[in-house]
């Protein structure tokens, strides 16, 4: 039966007033003294006691809003919401808050966006925001964009569900299920900014309530849907629930409607039954409801919900179902509502649904299942001939690895998410486990068609070799799942008194199997080559793993990367790691994972036999007698330092064409002086990050050159770079175990470390100006991706696949895309295209004009083939393309001139 009615607005309402009006430490927060606060306005003073802050949050709040008073005067509607702004800064810092998030909002009437919006604003010295607060912002903007995106579907699904009724006993139901929901996710997850299994606790919660709803409150399809053979459990007394609780409590999930609800969600069905065994179940034990027949008390979940919420400070997700300002985004953002298709309307325009969240993450889990649906948890017969054919058999110990990575993924994956969340990491470890075997059959058939061999016991055999690739497998499932998002990974800085919490984003995966970053950076470009049908979002996360290696990852202190430095510029190298004559020369992408992980150093040699994986190749070179042996040089480490300096030009050349462009003589200058200090001074990057070595060698110059450049002027263009962390010009290494500004970074260890060097380019006699590295495509390919026409933002031609990844899918709202070998509708939508493609022309043509001056661009933004915007060279593929679509457009433009003119001659 429903619950009882009640006056939901009103009683809601009065919950959420009740809960601003009690601290959630309230007993932990001495009451403010107004008398000691008498030089401070005295409406910042009542809002402080409202809150029930402290008397030193209330001090140093206000010395904060005296800082940045000036800069923060066009802010509207008085000082009342930067005070605000200034509490939390303050409060979390200390972690001392005596408030959660709702109550700050709706003290000044602002929504979460606007207010994470205004706490930036106060960094206006890039002092004042510390890691620490801008680490709970950004989890304040995922969770609530998660808690927005399940509401919206929760909406939305419900509409399916239930029947409207006179009296609206429905939205007593919603929200008691809402309510509840909110609960289960506060209590199961530790984790709660989780997409994928917050919303399979909110099908397992509306399966709840579904099959204890009136069936005169249910659509057809759900009602008909309750399974027939299950009959309601009976009311039983309190004295024989306590007996019971002595026996294991079965399931009482309904795995026909529970099918239904992941159907109509395009849900596995398998992980939310084992979601609802795992995690659910126990959350309704805990609530002594798994076998009552009844809906829980309305009263009762409210109260428990509010206790969590005061208790962990966070947002009020019972808002969301109010319709509250302080949580729901603007109105324009509203009316942008998911609408289905509409397909064959003569006169209209078709509608593709637009990529909400959750239908994101369903689909590329589904696509990613699909994809392995014929691969098995053990190795196909063609991976297991493999295995046989190597000397020694490495079948045993590839188990026995797994066995032992399997256990430890899982429970660290428990850890991390929620107590009852292992089960939940054995299925994603399954899942990387298929395409692990999958990614390696595949590479060795590559590499037998390369080298023509089949005994590969050599690399079979090499355990970091299996290690990387399953921890890149992994990584990929991880990814998939919403679960290693770089959206909310925090700085984990060596060093940090205050680690970053536990999350499953990138480099987790590396800490959970033991594996150094430079030994997963080998597989990447192989995995990405050895498996065509991984998405474009997946590719692009993979390569963002590797940026994040080359940048910081691989330069911290015990990385295997200064010991093969040390051994190339040590004196026994045949050369060193990278010649500045090579930087300029195209980077070949040649190099497979067998070459990296068999080959750490390879022959200079001419008549050496060519590199295999059955072949060893550390062969000492030919030296006359009595000579120290020279050593040959890296291949791996060769490798990485070519990426490295291309990865490191292309961000400078971004930073200078945003600073200096009114300089353009400097940029090769600062290359030179950034490119020797990673050559010749790699002990810089110990502990560090790239992009300090940048903005360090870019203010050098520009002191030396006097061209008037200031680091604050450097870090505020470097914050509009993507993919930018503000702790890396924060927080940078000074002295073990001592942290501090770049500027301070700058004048301490930088300067002093290269003084003469710096000097040298204010002579006469400059050093020799670096060659500038040559910026290919990347290696990353897309080819499941819809490819935008250069010269049109409106454009996209795309391969037909399958109808797993329809157009509906693949495209945003706005764009149009044709699909050859499908039907395409009206004429008058070539002429739409045509006019798309003949708009484009003329700005495709400015930006081949040699003498108009590129944009600065804000943000780095790469293309379909990877490759940054801001590097003018196009291959002669786009162009073939373009005169390929031109040819097509004007053919078409003669044929329907020609309809028109026989229509018109027939009429006649």
């Amino acid at each position: 039966m429903p619950p009882k009615k009640r006056n939901s607005g009103t009683t809601q309402i009065k919950d959420v007033k009740s809960a601003e009006s009690v601290s959630p430490n309230k007993k932990e927060c001495p009451e403010l003294s107004f008398k000691k606060h008498r030089d401070k306005d005295a409406e910042f003073v009542t809002l402080c006691k409202s809150l029930h802050v402290t008397d030193l949050v209330c001090e140093r709040s206000w010395a904060l809003w005296k800082s940045v008073q000036v800069s923060m005067d066009e802010i509207a509607d008085g000082p009342r919401k930067v005070w605000v702004a200034c509490l939390f800064v303050t409060a979390t810092d200390a972690n001392v808050a005596s408030f959660t998030l709702t109550q700050v909002l709706k003290a000044v009437n602002l929504n979460v966006t606007q207010f994470v919006a205004l706490v930036r604003k106060l960094d206006v010295n890039m002092d004042t925001i510390s890691s620490k607060v801008n680490s709970a912002l950004t989890r304040v903007e995922k969770k609530y964009g998660v808690l927005l995106a399940l509401y919206q579907r929760f909406e939305k699904t419900c509409r399916k569900i239930f029947a409207l009724a006179s009296d609206n006993p429905e939205r007593e139901t919603m929200r008691s299920c809402w309510t509840m929901f909110l609960l289960a996710k506060g209590r199961a997850l530790q984790m709660e900014d989780d997409l994928v299994i917050s919303f399979q606790l909110l099908l397992c919660t509306l399966e709840l309530f579904i099959k204890r709803c009136p069936p005169d409150l249910l659509q057809p399809l759900y009602k008909s849907a309750i399974s027939k053979v299950q009959s309601p459990p009976t009311r039983t007394s309190r004295r024989s629930q306590s007996k019971a609780k002595s026996r294991p409590l079965e399931p009482e999930v309904d795995l026909q409607l529970l099918k239904t609800l992941c159907n109509e969600n395009e849900c596995n069905g398998e992980e939310v039954k084992n979601v609802y065994q795992t995690s659910f179940l126990a959350f309704l034990e805990s609530l002594d409801f798994s076998k009552s027949p009844d809906f829980p008390q309305a009263k009762d979940l409210n109260q428990q919900y509010e206790d969590h919420y005061l208790k962990s400070r966070d947002i009020d997700g019972r808002l969301f179902f109010d319709g509250d300002e302080t949580v729901l985004p603007s109105k324009v953002e509203i009316l942008q509502e998911e609408k289905t298709p509409k397909k064959n309307l003569p006169d209209e325009e078709v509608l593709i649904p637009p990529q909400t969240p959750i239908r994101a993450v369903m689909t590329s889990i589904r696509d990613l299942r699909g994809d392995l649906t014929s691969n098995g948890d053990q190795p196909s017969n063609n991976l297991a001939t493999y295995f046989k054919n190597c000397t020694v058999d490495p079948t045993q110990d590839v188990l026995k690895r797994l066995e032992t990575v399997g256990q430890d993924f899982s429970q660290r994956f428990g850890e991390a998410v929620g107590p009852h969340c292992v089960a939940l990491g054995w299925q994603r470890f399954k899942l990387g486990v298929r395409l692990y075997y999958k990614i390696m059959e595949a590479m060795l058939k590559s590499e037998e068609k390369r080298l023509s061999v089949q005994n590969f016991s050599k690399l079979l055999n090499d355990a970091t070799f299996h290690t990387s690739l399953l921890a890149c497998a992994l990584e990929v499932v991880m990814a998939t799942y919403g679960e290693s998002s770089f959206m909310t990974r925090g700085f984990n800085h060596a060093g940090a008194s205050n680690p970053v919490e536990n999350d499953l984003c990138f480099p987790w995966i590396l800490d959970v199997v033991h594996l150094p970053a430079f030994d997963f950076y080998k597989v990447i470009e192989s995995f990405i080559k050895a498996e065509p049908t991984l998405s474009k979002d997946i590719v692009k996360h993979l390569e963002t793993c590797e940026n994040l290696i080359m940048e910081r990852i691989a330069w911290r202190r015990n990385s295997p990367v200064f010991e093969l430095l040390k051994q190339e510029h040590g004196g026994g190298a045949a050369d060193q790691v990278e010649t500045p004559a090579s930087i300029s020369q195209p980077l070949q992408h040649n190099h497979t994972a067998a070459d990296l992980y068999l080959s750490p150093v390879r022959g200079g040699l001419r008549d050496l036999p060519p590199e295999s994986p059955a072949t060893p190749t550390s062969q000492t070179l030919n030296q006359p007698a009595g000579q120290t042996p020279r050593l040959p040089k890296s291949n791996s480490l060769s490798l990485f330092y070519k990426k490295l300096y291309r990865l490191a030009y292309t961000r400078l050349q971004l930073l200078c064409s945003s600073l200096l462009s009114s300089h353009p003589e400097l940029e090769p200058i600062i290359w030179t002086l950034f490119q020797h200090t990673l050559q010749h001074e790699h002990e810089l990057m110990r502990d560090r990050h790239l992009d300090q070595l940048m903005m360090s060698a870019m203010y050098a110059i520009c002191k030396v050159k006097s061209v008037d450049l200031r680091f604050k002027t450097i870090v505020t263009a470097y914050k509009d770079m993507a993919n930018t962390n503000q702790e890396t010009f924060k927080h940078v290494l000074i002295a073990e175990g001592h942290y501090d500004s770049i500027i301070v970074f700058y004048n301490q260890v930088f300067m002093q470390k290269l003084k003469t060097n710096i000097l040298q380019y204010a002579s006469t006699r400059p050093p020799t100006l670096s060659p500038i590295p040559q910026i290919p495509r990347s290696p990353y390919k897309f080819p499941n991706s819809p490819l935008r026409v250069p010269g049109s933002n409106n454009v996209y031609i795309s391969p037909l696949k399958s109808s797993r990844m329809s157009p509906g899918i693949m495209t945003p709202r706005s764009k149009m895309l044709v699909s050859i070998g499908e039907s395409f509708g009206l004429p008058n939508r070539f002429q739409k295209i045509n006019q798309m493609v003949n708009s484009g022309e003329r700005s495709f043509k400015r930006c081949l004009d040699p003498g108009s001056a590129p944009k600065p661009l804000k943000r780095l933004r790469f293309d379909v083939d990877g490759q940054d915007e801001a590097d003018s060279s196009k291959s002669g593929r786009d162009s073939a393309l373009i005169l390929k679509l031109a040819e097509m457009s004007s053919t078409r433009n003669r044929m329907q001139e020609q309809k028109m003119k026989e229509d018109a001659e027939s009429k006649e």
